[in-house]
Order: C-alpha cells, then structure tokens, then sequence
C-alpha cells in the first residue's frame, strides 16, 4: 500500500512532466520582428539570457558593480527555511523580459535545478484571471489551470501550503485590486466559492493557503503596486554584458556577432530600453537583414526604426500609395493612443484612424500591432507592439502629410507629456540620409515639414542654449546627436559656450555630450561639479569630450577607480591645461590611478583641495613633478594630510631640472616647522622655479619661517609670494624675515602674515626693513597682528616716503580706532604714496574719522578700493562717502557692508554704483 509521502512524490513528479509537455508543445515559432520570440520558444531552444535585478534603492554605480541574476535574486528571496512569506514582486518595464524570466525559473524548477523545496508551481497570468467571470473556489480554479491533477491529488497537495508556489505574472493586466474593497470578506477555504478578485487577494495576503509562497510581476505602472507590501525585485534586463552573450547566441558566425555587438553599443547601448531582451532580438533581427543585403548599419536609433519599418513594409506587398495610407493611418492610431488613458484603440476607434481597411486577416498587421481578441467582436482591442515604434511612425505620418493643418510646434505641444522619443525621431527624420530608406517605399517627405521643423530646431535650440538650464542643453545635445550633422552643431554651438554645470550626467547624456565636443573639435570648459555617480561606463562614453576640453571641472564628485582610468588615459591623449578635482575623495590609490596620465599630459594647473591624500601619495606626485613631459605649473593641495615626510618628498621634486612647478599651495596639511629645512634647501638650490608658495594655517612657528627666510636671501630662489597666515608666528621671526626683505636677493612681491601673534616689536622690524629703497614687495598683509597705533604711524610714513613700491595693504582686525587710522589717511594724501588697494576691516572706526579719510580720498592719485567693512559707521558718514566716491576719479570701489547703517540710506547710496553695502 502506497503510503502519503509515495502519493505526494507522484503527483509532485506527474505535475512536473506536464508542465515541461505542455511547454514543449507551445514552443513553436511566432514570433514577429517588434513582438519579439515566445517565451516557451526562448526557453526551449536554450537562447535564454541570464536577466540582471537589484534591490530597491540601489544607486548606478552600485547597479553596475554589484548586479544580481534574477535566479539568484530570487533563490535569496524564497528560502526553504523562510517565515511568514511576503509577496515577492519583480518589477521591470515592458520588454525586459519578466514572462520569460518566470517561464525559465519554472522550467528549471519541473527539471530539478532550483527551488526543489516547493513541491508544486502553480503559473496564472492575470490577463487570463480577467477571463473568469462569477465564483468558483480555489480548487476549482486549480483543477481547470490543470487538468493532469484529479480532485484527490490536488486536495493532498493542498495540505501543505508551505510547500506550495503561486506564480502570478502581469499585475499591470490585472482589471481588479489587490486590496478588495472591505465589503468584500477574504477566504480561508480552498474549497469555498468566490471571485476571483477574492481568491486572488486571498493568497496574497495570506488568509488563503497560509505559508504558501507568492511570486506575482508587474511593471512599475501598475496601481496596486505602491500598496503592496513585500520583497521587490527591480528586474534591470540585459546589462552590456547579457548584451554581448545575446549576440553571440543570435550569431553564428563571432566576428558577425562582435560587429553587431560594437555597433548596437556605440548607437544605442545608452538607451535605457537597450536592457530589453524583446529589443536585442528586433535589432539583431534587423541587423542579420542588413548584414546579410551587405548594407550598413545604422547610426542613430531613428535609422534602426527606419530599418525595421522598411522590412514591415516590404513584407506586405503593398504598393507605394497604399502604404504610404497605411504608415499615415498608422500614425493617426499612435496620435490617439498616445493621447489616451490606455494606449489602445478599440474596434469602433480604429475606423476613425483608416487602419481598418487593412485588416483584412487577424494576421495581415501581426507586424505592426498586437490585436487583444477576435478580430470580429466589437469587444477587440488594438496597440502597437512598443511605445518606441508607435512614437516613431506618428513622427513620419507628420512628415507623410500633405496638409498645413499642423505645425511641428502644435503637435509637440498637442502630445506633451505623453511621448519620449517623438522630437527625437523628428530629429532623426529631418535629414535626408537618415529617411532616404523610407521614402524609396513611401514617396518624398512633405518639404514645408521639413522647413517648419528645421526653422523651429534652430530657433528653439539657440534658445535653449543661452539658457542655464542644464536639462535643455542636454536635451539639445541629443537631439543633435540623433541629426548626426556636424555642420548643423557648428552652426548652433560654439566651444566657448556657457560653462554651466553638466554634473549628475546620465549615460544618454555623456554619448550626447562627448558628440558636440567632437563636432566642435575643442571646448573651452568641461564642468562636472558634483557628479556623485561618475561610473567607469560614463566615464569611458565622456572620453572624447575631456581629450578636447581645455579645463575639466570635476568639484564635489566621486569617481570609481575605473572612471579614474579613462580620466587618465583621456588626459595623457587630451589638450587639458586645467583639471579642478577638488573635494573628490579619491584618496591614495585613486591617485594613483590618476597619476598614470598626469606625467604625460598638457595640464599645467591641477587642483587637488581635501581630497584624502596622505604622505604615501608623495612618490607618486614626485614621479609626475619630475617627469620631463610634465607641464605642471600649478599644484593645490590644501587640506590633504601630507605632514613634513610628505612635503620633503615633496621638496625633492623642486630640486629637479624637470619640475616645473611655479605654484604651490599647501594650507591646512598639517605641516611643521620639521620640514621647512628641507624646502628651504629646495628652494635656494638653483633649479626651483616655484614663485608662489601658500603655507597657510600650518604649525610652522618661528623656527620653520626662519629657514624660510634664510631660503629668501638667495638669488637663486624664485619666491615672489609667500603666504604665511596663521601660521602660530611671533614676534620672534620678525627679524629673520626683515633681514631677508632687506637682502638684494629677495625677490618678495607679496608676503601675508595676516592671523600670527607679531605684535608692536615685531611688526615695527618689518616697517624698517621695507623703508630701504628698491624693496620689491608691493602687497604685505598683517590683518589680525595685533598691531598698535604706532605700528599705523611707522606704516604711514613708509608709504608716504616715496622708496616704498607697496601697492596693497591689509591692516584689518587690529584695534587701533580713528586715531591710529589718522596716519594711513595722512599717507593716503601724499602724492608720493603708491597705495591702490586699502582694506582697515573691523579696526574700530567712527564717523569721526570719515572728514580725514574723504580728504585723503580725494587728494590720492593712486587708490583704487577702499575697504571698510564691520567698523561702526553711522547713517551720518553716508552723503561725504557717496560724495567723495562721486567725486573721486580713482576709485572704483568702496566697501561699507557690515557697519551700522540703517535702511534709511540704502537708497542713497544706490546712487554710487561704486558703494558696495
């Protein structure tokens, strides 16, 4: 006698071989060029592709490294162990291929591959669940499905929910809800009538079968999606690897297959329907036409539709009058599917388009639509296969028509919102090489269309590219890229167009971008700043553009190691002189990578600010700064964690022949006086061409400026500016640095000891120094010094001495009110002072002061800014400050904001373009 377990390994074996004959009789060949193959078909000839998924929340970067298959997403999501299933919903869009997925995860499951611990798969779509009309219990409904199970199989099986799997494909279909309205009661009962609606519900959430696992798809459309709760399985498609295995399984021959595969990368790879599996086998269906004819293949993605609407055509021996109506009606039919709620035309709406009078067989337009129910009930219903070839056939039936009614702007303007690729493929159309196919089976496009359509490009595209709208260049960009005329984009475009931020690219948008920058042969500012998600996949399509683009702003964005690498191939092969790559946490071995292209390059200013580099990346600079290719002018590296060993290493390559370098900026990288002796002996060794040095906001102290200074006395240091803010000084280096400010062969233009402790001693030395004639330094700054009036009154006489050649004077955030100021407006009045630009920020001035400094004003020759910002001028200094700024022929600006004035003299002092408040 059989015992229950023996029972159950029957009908578990039983309903397998069904499944797997009833497969193998449906597996024959129907399939059509835009519909695609039948899943059982892909399925049983072994041409199925493994698809790719993620998660919920995953970014593009995470999607391209870390890609999950959809036997594996789904394997994770239905464990043998699991507790209280959820639903398990796999999202894709149209064509991705979500049936055929499930038709490959039930074939495996009938021949024993995976998901072994269920013992029975149940399949249903909704589409044939819309089908059953009144009640019948679950049971029944199972019994119907499979007529291979009897009534007493099906009711052992159903004792063990767990072991059970509910496949429910096409929720988007689904003319019910999930969530039944509450009047509604869910069944518990397989055995208890009720609606489908019921059933349905029932199982999914739960009441039904408790512990049966629910595997339901759906694109992301569908209505009861947002509601549902369970585990989601966004389904990503063919990635560009799926891609390339599809086209070596299409293609016999692998150098076909390879030349298929190139072309459909370079002309469509960035689309994000590309990832459909039903659109890899209409390419390379069209592709193997043209291959085969020895044609070429296209470059645009209107010229690959073009394509396949010529053979459509062809394959109804037609002729030209007959299917130029046809492609016209056809265009009518996608007008109003775009425009309706369900993307169809019911029987009684086709008549009004004129495709009616070429159905003449269910089968005679299979090509062109998909028909939803006997062709003579009134209940049948008509859609194009995709919304790509419906779009594009409305575009040519504009082109087709012979009438005026419509302009290019009405029609856009009539169909926004519900159309993606229509301007596109107007695009595409307009070009006489790209529509030539088409119109040997059609006849010559309408000429005035084409006219409007080109008039209105040109007109809105200038439009669109004065703006600083990122998002209408881009869309620009690719309506040019579609075109495929040089011409045209030199017309529109030039190199030196706005330098907007085109950072958060999408990968359209990079093959768009990197086309203009082509056309145009070089462009003056490729900015990316804060491109967050720079994959290598945008970074290799972007190649061509950073290779002719002569600065690169790369701010604030994050680049894989792999986007690095074809950054640096691009710059070694490119004419950048300026790459900014500030804030980008490349860190050490990022840099690295980067370096590979950096020491055979055109850059002469690269900017490296905060970007996680540490001592260990010095080797690597080193090797760059001493290279004899290397143009390396000007180094930012503020904010990197270098400490002494790294600026030593440092110094070593401003000791070579080869080093180029003549700016470098090194703030707040935790530097110390241990290290200046090494730079020090770099800087005086006869071979350094540095000029600017930023030493900023390092713990340099007294000891480390005097080998800085020692270096300054050297003919053969180069230094002209030397920052040293807040570098912990005191008074204690004064004397070093005026002996070198004194020394023939200092060369100082600019020093800044702005924020360090010099106090009265030590400022008074420096004032000395520069009071010997023929001292170059023509900008000093000494904010926040703690300085006296008496430092003012020595500071007033050297600039009214006639030996000083200073320019420029920062004196701001010393507490030395009027009476201290007293002495600059007295120097300021002598014609001997060469002073052009004055900044007494926060030094305590009054309205007391404002009668001495407008004479002052008035009397200079040279003053050209005047800054006096955050004092605690009144009301009462407006009128003489606007006067004398009125009156002045020097001065361009004077700065005021931050005082106490209240809005009472705003007005007035909008009447002085010159008064900044």
């Amino acid at each position: 006698m059989a015992t229950s377990k023996d029972c159950f390994q029957t009908i578990h074996t039983i309903h397998k071989e069904a499944l797997l004959a009833h497969r193998k009789q449906k597996s024959e060949d129907t399939s059509t060029l835009l519909g695609g193959q039948l899943p059982n078909k892909v399925v049983h000839d072994n041409n199925y592709i493994t698809l790719m998924t993620a998660g919920p929340d995953v970014s593009d970067k995470q999607m391209q490294e870390n890609p999950q298959s959809f036997q594996h997403a789904i394997l994770t999501a239905l464990p043998e162990d699991r507790h209280q299933p959820k639903p398990v919903i796999v999202v894709g869009p149209a064509g991705v291929g979500r049936t055929t997925a499930l038709e490959k995860l039930i074939v495996d499951w009938a021949t024993g591959k995976h998901l072994q611990h269920f013992s029975c798969v149940f399949h249903f779509t909704f589409r044939d669940l819309n089908t059953h009309k009144g009640a019948l219990s679950l049971q029944a409904l199972l019994l119907q499905r499979y007529s291979h199970l009897s009534p007493e199989s099906l009711a052992l099986v159903l004792q063990k929910p767990k072991y059970l799997l509910f496949v429910f494909d096409g929720l988007h279909q689904y003319q019910h809800s999930l969530h039944p309205p509450t009047s509604l009661t869910l069944c518990s009962d397989p055995h208890q009538p009720a609606s489908v609606a019921v059933l349905v519900a029932s199982l999914v959430h739960g009441p039904l079968l408790k512990g049966a696992a629910i595997l339901l798809t759906s694109r992301p459309t569908a209505a009861s999606l947002e509601s549902l709760d369970g585990h989601r399985v966004e389904l990503l498609g063919f990635l560009k690897a799926q891609r390339k295995a599809y086209c070596d399984k299409f293609f016999s021959d692998p150098s076909v297959a390879s030349r298929a595969f190139e072309n459909i990368e370079r002309t469509m790879g960035f689309y994000d329907f590309c990832a459909s599996p039903r659109f890899c086998w209409t390419t390379c269906s069209i592709y193997k036409s043209l291959m085969e004819a020895g044609e070429s293949l296209p470059e645009t993605l209107t010229q690959v539709f073009v394509y396949i609407t010529v053979q459509l055509i062809r394959a109804l021996t037609l002729d030209k009058a007959n299917v130029r109506d046809l492609v016209t009606s056809l265009g009518r039919m996608a007008s109003h599917c775009c425009l309706g709620p369900h993307s169809n035309c019911s029987k009684e709406e086709i008549a009004s388009t004129g495709v009616q009078k070429f159905l003449t067989t269910p089968t005679s337009l299979k090509d062109f639509l998909h028909v939803d129910g006997d062709l003579e009930s009134h209940d049948c219903v008509f859609s194009f296969h995709t919304q790509m070839i419906q779009e594009f056939l409305l575009a040519a039936s504009f082109y087709l028509d012979e009438s005026e009614a419509v302009s290019v702007e009405e029609m856009l303007e009539n169909h926004e919102g519900c159309v993606e690729f229509l301007d596109l493929y107007l695009a595409g159309l307009s070009e006489p090489s790209q529509r030539k196919p088409l119109e040997s089976e059609l006849g010559e496009f309408n000429t005035d269309h084409i006219m409007d359509f080109s008039s209105w490009f040109k007109s809105t595209s200038r439009k669109a590219l004065e703006s600083y709208h990122k998002d209408r260049h881009l869309h620009y960009f690719h309506l040019l890229h579609q075109r495929q005329n040089e011409k045209l984009v030199k017309e529109i475009i030039t190199p030196s167009a706005r330098g907007i931020s085109y950072g958060v690219l999408g990968v359209q948008d990079c093959v768009s971008l990197s086309y203009i920058v082509t056309c145009l042969g070089e462009w003056d500012q490729l900015n990316l700043y804060s491109s967050k998600d720079l994959t290598e996949e945008k970074a290799y399509l972007l190649v061509p553009a950073i290779r002719l683009s002569h600065k690169i702003i790369l701010v604030q964005s994050s680049l894989s190691a792999g986007a690095l690498a074809h950054l640096a191939s691009a710059l070694s092969q490119g004419r950048t002189t300026e790459l900014d790559m500030s804030y980008n946490p490349m860190g050490d071995t990022g840099f690295k990578v980067l370096c590979t292209g950096l020491g055979d390059c055109n850059i002469r200013t690269l900017k490296l600010p905060v970007c996680g580099l540490t001592e260990a990346c010095c080797g690597d600079l080193v090797a760059v700064l001493t290279s004899e290719k290397s143009h390396l002018h000007v180094l930012e590296l503020r904010g990197n964690t270098f400490h002494d060993q790294g600026l030593r290493k440092l110094s070593q390559a401003l000791g070579s022949p080869y080093c180029k370098l003549q700016e470098l900026q090194l703030p707040m990288c935790e530097l110390t006086g241990g290290s200046m002796e090494a730079l020090s002996t770099a800087l005086c060794a006869g071979q350094s061409e540095l000029r600017i040095l930023n030493l900023a906001q390092n713990t340099l102290t007294d000891q480390g400026v005097d080998w800085l200074a020692k270096a300054l006395q050297y003919p053969c240091c180069q230094l002209q500016s030397l920052i040293l803010f807040d570098n912990e000084l005191t008074a204690a280096c004064c004397a070093g640095v005026a002996e070198a400010l004194q020394s023939d062969g200092c060369r100082l233009t600019e020093l800044d000891l702005s924020v360090n402790e010099l106090g009265q001693e030590g400022a008074l030395q420096l004032c000395k120094a520069l009071s010997k004639p023929g001292r170059p330094l023509e900008k000093l700054s000494l904010v926040r010094c703690e300085l006296t009036p008496l430092v003012f009154k020595e500071l007033g006489i050297l600039l009214s001495s006639g030996t000083s050649g200073l320019r420029t004077l920062s004196v701001g955030l010393n507490k030395i009110g009027d009476e201290g100021a007293k002495h600059l407006w007295v120097a300021l009045g002598d014609k001997r002072c060469k002073l052009e630009h004055l900044d007494v920020e926060m030094i305590q001035l009054t309205d007391a002061c404002v009668g001495d400094l407008s004479v002052a004003v008035r009397a200079s020759g040279s003053l050209k800014s005047l800054v006096l910002k955050n004092n605690r001028l009144t009301d009462t200094s407006v009128p003489a400050l606007v006067q004398v700024m009125q009156d002045s022929r020097t001065m361009q600006e004077m700065n005021l904001q931050y005082n106490d004035f209240s809005e009472d003299v705003f007005e007035m002092m909008d009447q002085c373009a010159k008064i900044k408040y």
